[in-house]
């Protein structure tokens, strides 16, 4: 009786797996108006560039390459759950869509999830050996986010009548 039972249990299971290999995934990445991608509305160095394509694009933009297990049901799913919730928090493809401010919070964001070894994702790495980061490239990338965060932040003006007074203080000395 039990014999049959998970018999009977592995066969529903296979059965389910057959099934949902029909429900497929939609591998199809969005258009690209390259006048809003990072390369051109904000082009990163060279060497910085070389190392987000394969560690970062893939989940990051609309450049998504879908390997061959995105095939193969659940896996396919959940691959481009990622990649749908990655192009949520931070999409190269569409760079030139953010406001000033956002920007410079997703260099921040990117400074600190690089430095902290969380991106690119530990699930990521074993099928895409070109994206594992060595302890210099994520510095190289940090360093650059960093130095990005600098160069855009705005400069904050003095309300009106505040520089006389600050000159005033600064003579009575």
């Amino acid at each position: 009786m039990k014999k049959n039972i998970i018999k009977w249990g592995l066969r529903g299971l296979l059965a389910v797996l057959v099934i949902i290999q029909f429900f497929q995934i939609d591998r199809t990445n969005p258009p690209i108006e390259s006048e809003k991608t990072l390369a051109v509305v904000d082009p990163p160095p060279a060497e910085v560039m070389t190392l987000l394509k394969p560690a970062c694009y893939d989940c990051h933009s609309h450049e998504t390459v879908y390997p061959w297990y995105t095939y193969i049901q659940p896996i396919g799913w959940w691959t481009k759950d990622h990649v749908e919730h990655g192009t949520k928090h931070l999409n190269f493809s569409v760079w030139g869509d953010y406001k000033e401010k956002r920007r410079l919070h997703k260099y921040e964001e990117i400074a600190e999830m690089v430095a902290d070894k969380e991106m690119p994702m530990g699930v990521y790495l074993p099928a895409h050996k070109d994206a594992r980061l060595t302890d210099a490239q994520r510095k190289l990338i940090v360093d650059w986010a960093k130095s990005k965060m600098v160069m855009e932040a705005p400069v904050p003006e003095a309300p009106a009548g505040e520089e006389e007074e600050a000159d005033d203080e600064d003579g009575a000395a």
